[in-house]
């Protein structure tokens, strides 16, 4: 998948999660501070994006993501990796 498809999808679950309609979604917005989330929202989201992507996100990588740019290099670079090269992605999702 290429960033700007993600970065529609992400936008979708955003939209989704929080009931607002987003003009856009910048690589420099701060998932918290600007979108309103909190450590509650947050984990939620990242469950969504988790299941939509068939990924899974560790609480290192988690913790490293400030901004929405962040998050859509971890996706792009999880959802582009083949599968069982990692452990972070099923086998179904090949």
């Amino acid at each position: 998948m290429q960033r700007e498809e993600i970065r529609g999808v992400l936008k979708g679950i955003f939209e989704e999660e929080t009931g607002e309609t987003l003009e856009s979604l910048s690589d420099d917005t701060r998932i918290v501070e600007e979108l309103g989330l909190d450590s509650v929202d947050v984990v939620s989201l990242i469950m969504r994006v988790e299941q939509n992507f068939r990924i899974r996100i560790s609480h290192a990588e988690l913790a490293e993501m400030a901004n929405i740019g962040s998050l859509l290099d971890l996706v792009v670079a999880k959802v582009n990796r083949p599968a069982g090269e990692d452990g972070h992605r099923t086998a179904a999702a090949a």
